[in-house]
């Protein structure tokens, strides 16, 4: 028996609706902003960035702790942390010897408690 699809969420009409479209082409960012909220949301695409930044959420860490806690290298936890630092999502501090990572500022545990909470429902 074959499945049938579910068509109520298609739309059928073919009439534009002129002050809608016009409305939102005013309000629309430029490509280049698109392309860099895209960019963004492509760093949170790795699951170990995620992991990074979770663990970054609770408490500043050095790359040998995150290493430790994750199970991977050091190599690749600062592989991550570049990435990290390029997205402008975690900032670093060198006391002594030791780099402490945490998170760049509030818009970044705000975006995530976004996501913990959409992810949620």
């Amino acid at each position: 028996m074959a499945k049938m699809d579910n068509f109520e969420d298609r739309c059928d009409c073919n009439i534009i609706h002129e002050d809608v479209v016009k409305q939102v082409r005013e309000a629309m960012m430029d490509d280049e902003a698109l392309f860099d909220v895209a960019e963004l949301f492509k760093v949170f695409g790795d699951s170990t960035r995620v992991k990074i930044i979770y663990a970054l959420f609770q408490s500043q860490m050095c790359v040998c702790d995150i290493a430790a806690l994750l199970g991977m290298t050091k190599s690749a936890i600062s592989h991550q942390l570049r990435v990290l630092k390029q997205a402008k999502l975690v900032r670093f501090k060198k006391e002594g010897k030791v780099v402490y990572y945490s998170l760049d500022d509030e818009h970044v545990k705000n975006i995530f408690e976004q996501a913990i909470s959409h992810t949620s429902e």
